[in-house]
């Protein structure tokens, strides 16, 4: 009995606090359909090893069982929204489109408006670029596969990204043996823009991430060569993984919590390094490194 009271008790404390809500849109086209159902099962499969529970919202008014959904949402713990589909731009508002009603950016930002923890929304669709300014804000990462409204045209960005967020090798740019929502991102524009190169044609998606709140998005392209002094996205999304390495298993949420924490505050200190001197740098450095050695110490087994 004991035994399996420490099993459980320890399983409890290395739970992930997250929950995985994917909606599945109208598939337009038996040729999309494939496709989509294709990322809801890679979705899937990254989840089950991710060791996070995974909703699938399909079918017969898809927007309602939305709502429901998010209303029901537990405070305590994350929401990674994915939205697997098509999308549409009258020219007003940027829609996705769902069996049934469609829902736009508006009535998604109003369901979510309520709630209260990290929210993360992966939009794939064409169209989806409308999204970011409407549902952007503290705490929520916004991923959309296109810039604009305006791109209307079946997005790949999907494709690559549901490949890349169970933890594929070729998307893990830090080599940390897992693959972050940021990393993610990376690969998954970068693999789409290669796919227009190589086709010969012109690229009608062009993907942006949202994270710090402000409304304004990021492409790849400007993370890769960041002009000086920008404030830019990603540094939140660098952070949040769904598969975890065997390193971080060892740790539970709020030890990773603390350690994120942590290491903003390390990045914010270095950009200060100059107007604070050597003496006052070192001194706060040091304590950072001891507060993040405490961190990874407490993941440890005692001997």
């Amino acid at each position: 009995m004991r035994l399996w009271l420490f099993i459980l008790f320890t399983c409890s404390l290395h739970a992930r606090i997250l929950d995985v809500v994917i909606v599945r849109g109208a598939d337009g086209a038996e040729e999309y359909g494939k496709k989509f159902s294709t990322q809801v099962e890679a979705w899937k499969a990254a989840c089950a090893k991710g060791e996070v529970p995974v909703e699938i919202i399909s079918g017969a008014e898809t927007a309602a069982k939305l709502e429901k959904r998010l209303a029901a949402a537990k405070p305590d713990r994350s929401l990674w929204l994915v939205l697997i589909g098509h999308g549409t731009f009258d020219g007003r508002e940027a829609k996705f489109n769902a069996e049934g009603p469609d829902f736009e950016a508006k009535q998604l930002a109003g369901w979510l408006a309520p709630l209260k923890q990290e929210i993360v929304l992966i939009h794939n669709a064409s169209s989806s670029g409308g999204f970011v300014r409407p549902l952007a804000g503290k705490g929520r990462i916004i991923i959309t596969a296109t810039k604009g409204p305006d791109e209307v045209f079946y997005a790949r960005f999907g494709e690559y990204f549901a490949e890349a967020i169970g933890g594929l090798g070729d998307a893990d740019i830090d080599q940390d043996r897992q693959v972050s929502i940021l990393e993610a991102f990376r690969h998954a524009s970068k693999a789409a823009a290669m796919f227009y190169e190589n086709e010969g044609r012109l690229a009608t998606e062009h993907a942006l991430i949202e994270d710090n709140g402000d409304g304004v998005a990021t492409r790849r392209e400007v993370l890769e060569a960041p002009p000086a002094e920008a404030k830019l996205d990603g540094e939140r999304a660098s952070q949040l993984v769904l598969v975890l390495s065997d390193e971080e298993k060892k740790l539970t949420d709020e030890q990773r919590k603390k350690r994120d924490a942590l290491e903003v505050e390390l990045k914010k200190l270095k950009g200060q390094r100059v107007t604070l001197g050597d003496d006052e740098y070192y001194a706060k450095l040091e304590k950072l490194l001891r507060q993040l050695s405490e961190v990874y110490g407490s993941s440890r087994p005692a001997t």
